[in-house]
């Protein structure tokens, strides 16, 4: 059984390693009909893709190269935008180029259409599952769930607290897990990826009155500076001139209160700084959620996810 993961995790295995290691190799593979990776090294003027495999030369004829492609729903872009990056392929024969070398015929969209029928058709809501960031726009992320099949993470799934840019949380390429919000009529998927970030009371136990501790500056109100300490928790300081929106910070912790699912801050100091985005810490890695509940049980107000 094959087992289908986002475009990029396969590449380094043993497996796929000692297949690519010699010509007859290949072969051997192509009798298997196992699913391989290798890199584009170029799309040519008929957008066909070159693939590195090592041993040989691979190509992807154009309307093989994904889903769509041959349909008219998948542009070429789909296809350009592959160059340098690992695709995931089965052989589907092997001839001679044009100077007689030995050239192997690879096919990207058997992977995707056996991907679609045999693992994404059977996910539902609330399924959690490996995902790969490929795409980063200002209303969410696209990431790759397998085989270089995309599914739309928006903005407001991706943590409790507010970020200004999914840039904020994640680059292009980064290994996540995500869980199935949504499937629409047309099979398409909608992820989200806070419920796996851990629930309030979950990530206030990773911190203590009388610490000081990082943080950043998500939102500047004339009430008050709210301050993220980790994705799914943020704390209110009081409002205090020339601290912007997107700042680094080190707070000290005043108060933690269930109850109100707040946590009351002093403002040390705040400066600006480039950090890079830190990996998310997983409270849920797998398994399916069927309900989420954020707020604390002695909370008055009750934030929750449900799966159906």
């Amino acid at each position: 059984m094959k087992l289908f993961k986002p475009e990029g995790q396969i590449i380094t295995t043993d497996e796929n390693k000692r297949y690519l290691s010699s010509p007859f190799a290949l072969r051997d593979a192509y009798y298997a009909e196992a699913l391989l990776e290798g890199r584009v090294t170029r799309c040519d003027s008929e957008h066909n893709l070159h693939v590195d495999l090592g041993c040989m030369k691979g190509i992807i004829p154009r309307n093989e190269g994904a889903v769509g492609i041959e349909e008219g729903t998948v542009r070429d872009i789909a296809l350009i935008s592959r160059v340098n990056k690992p695709v995931a392929f089965v052989i589907t024969g092997f001839r001679t180029d044009e100077n007689g070398a030995d050239l192997a015929v690879l096919s990207r969209r058997a992977v995707q259409r056996e991907c679609s029928e045999s693992y994404i058709a059977n996910l539902r809501p609330g399924d959690v599952i490996p995902a790969t960031v490929s795409h980063i726009e200002g209303f969410g992320v696209f990431c790759d769930i397998g085989s270089g099949i995309s599914a739309l993470m928006p903005i407001d799934s991706i943590s409790v607290s507010r970020i200004p840019h999914p840039s904020a949380r994640f680059m292009p390429g980064q290994n996540i897990f995500a869980v199935v919000k949504s499937i629409d009529e047309n099979g398409r998927i909608t992820l989200s990826h806070r419920e796996l970030l851990g629930t309030w009371e979950e990530n206030a136990n990773l911190f203590s009155v009388g610490e000081t501790v990082p943080g950043i500056v998500r939102s500047v109100e004339k009430y008050g500076i709210f301050v993220e300490l980790a994705p799914n928790l943020a704390g209110l300081a009081e409002y205090s001139e020339g601290i912007e929106a997107g700042s680094h910070a080190s707070v000290y912790i005043k108060s933690i209160i269930p109850s109100k699912m707040k946590i009351k801050l002093i403002i040390v100091d705040a400066f600006e700084a480039d950090y890079p985005v830190r990996p998310p810490k997983y409270f849920i890695t797998d398994g399916r959620i069927d309900n989420w509940v954020y707020s604390p049980p002695e909370s008055g107000k009750i934030i929750e996810s449900v799966f159906e």
